[in-house]
């Protein structure tokens, strides 16, 4: 996912996305705690993309707000 298809997206579509990869990520986490995680790599990509995703709702909101 990068930041040109998360641009073309309403804040509401990414706001759905947000709580996906925060579920995605609390899932990993859980994952990783039992042993059963094959791909520590997983835990990284799902919380940058979910940073991803808060810059451009701050975007979104900075341009609204002018």
């Amino acid at each position: 996912m990068n930041a040109n298809e998360l641009r073309e997206k309403t804040p509401d579509q990414l706001r759905e996305e947000l709580a996906n990869l925060k579920k995605e990520s609390f899932n990993l986490r859980f994952q990783a705690a039992t042993g059963q995680l094959e791909n520590p790599a997983q835990i990284r990509a799902a919380r940058r993309n979910a940073a991803r995703v808060k810059t451009i709702l701050n975007e979104k909101a900075a341009s609204a707000a002018e």
